[in-house]
């Protein structure tokens, strides 16, 4: 998938998420090719990161009303509540929902939601996490694996670089224990890290909540000391900003190597200050599309070709995985800001002007 496909314009953006938490419907215009009023259900499964409701929402919506006018669009947001989100699925079902395109809550234990739409012919796609112990459709998201060794890899390039690699030890901070996809950047930190750092603390995060992310790191410092801790593996921005939160409140004047991934606009804002060291930028508008492209052409009866599979413990599910990119501060005015992800005007805050002249941010 092609990263220039990144551009997005605010005025799009805004108006797709004006579309509203329910269902919209078109008429086909002359030219545009209609679905036969087909009904599209997306699922997404928390607010707390920002991604979800900024982008994949909206680009998601944007890309199945240009392929066909005339589908119906239900959505829902579970807000980390799993209980919440089978609802939301029933409610779908029984709406006639022609396709699910489902981001779980709890992906190892959504089987029973799936084998309810596969009894109504009601295909199922999983959305950026890997859905376990039944087959489905299809399976879209990023190379999750390769997610965790970028970060790996990104932090010991900065320990080496500092020379502090062997003068103490890290603070690993993983996502949420029921997301598959947390276990798979865990695997891949741990590809590169194990044997070449000294793993203080670990923790697995709840809901990938920054609150808690920072309680774990308030722990690991009182467990550790302040002087032991030489970088911190967050899997996500998010939680980096509440282990940030803890070091400054443990009075660090300068933050060791910490990584994160979804590159919110805070995050970037956080390195180029100096406070985080790297991200890991997602094409989140090439999954979203991809998604949306796959549920048009499954509601039409269409069966496309994916280019891989993913075996997830009891099918090999087709799939479309997508490549990461890690960004460090040298890499934002390349990536980011070319592809339009942000706007050098949305990250360049007085505060950061000298910071983005730097980076070659203009």
């Amino acid at each position: 998938m092609r990263r220039g496909m990144l551009a997005i314009s605010a005025a799009a953006l805004l108006l797709a998420a004006a579309c509203g938490n329910g269902s919209t419907t078109g008429a086909a215009k002359p030219g545009e090719e209609g679905g036969g009023g087909k009904t599209i259900a997306l699922f997404l499964p928390e607010s707390k990161t920002t991604r979800y409701e900024a982008f994949d929402r909206p680009l998601f919506e944007a890309k199945v009303k240009a392929l066909c006018a005339d589908c119906k669009l239900l959505y829902s947001n579970a807000d980390q509540d799993a209980t919440k989100q089978q609802q939301q699925v029933e409610a779908a079902l029984t709406q006639g929902a022609d396709v699910l395109v489902l981001d779980a809550v709890d992906a190892a234990a959504v089987a029973p939601l799936v084998n309810q739409a596969k009894q109504k012919k009601v295909p199922v796609i999983a959305y950026d996490r890997l859905i376990s112990g039944i087959g489905y459709e299809y399976y879209v998201s990023f190379n999750n694996v390769r997610v965790g060794e970028m970060q790996g890899q990104g932090l010991l390039d900065a320990l080496t670089a500092n020379g502090t690699v062997d003068k103490g030890q890290i603070v690993m901070i993983h996502g949420s224990p029921t997301d598959p996809s947390s276990a798979d950047y865990k695997k891949g930190a741990h590809n590169v890290l194990d044997g070449k750092v000294k793993i203080g603390r670990e923790f697995d995060t709840p809901d990938w909540s920054p609150d808690k992310a920072q309680q774990e790191m308030e722990q690991a410092i009182t467990a550790l000391g302040r002087d032991n801790i030489v970088g911190v593996l967050s899997a996500n921005d998010g939680m980096a900003s509440g282990a940030i939160a803890a070091m400054k409140r443990a009075g660090y004047s300068a933050m060791p190597p910490i990584t994160g991934q979804d590159s919110e606009l805070a995050a970037i804002q956080r390195i180029l200050s100096g406070d985080q060291y790297m991200t890991i930028y997602l094409d989140i508008r090439a999954e979203a599309e991809k998604s949306a492209e796959l549920a048009v052409a499954v509601a039409k009866g269409e069966k496309p070709t994916a280019p891989t599979t993913v075996n997830n413990g009891t099918a090999s599910v087709p799939s479309f995985l997508l490549d990461p990119i890690p960004v460090t501060a040298d890499k934002i005015a390349g990536t980011i800001v070319k592809d339009g992800f942000y706007k050098a005007s949305d990250i360049c805050t007085p505060e950061l002007k000298d910071a983005c002249a730097k980076a070659g941010i203009q």
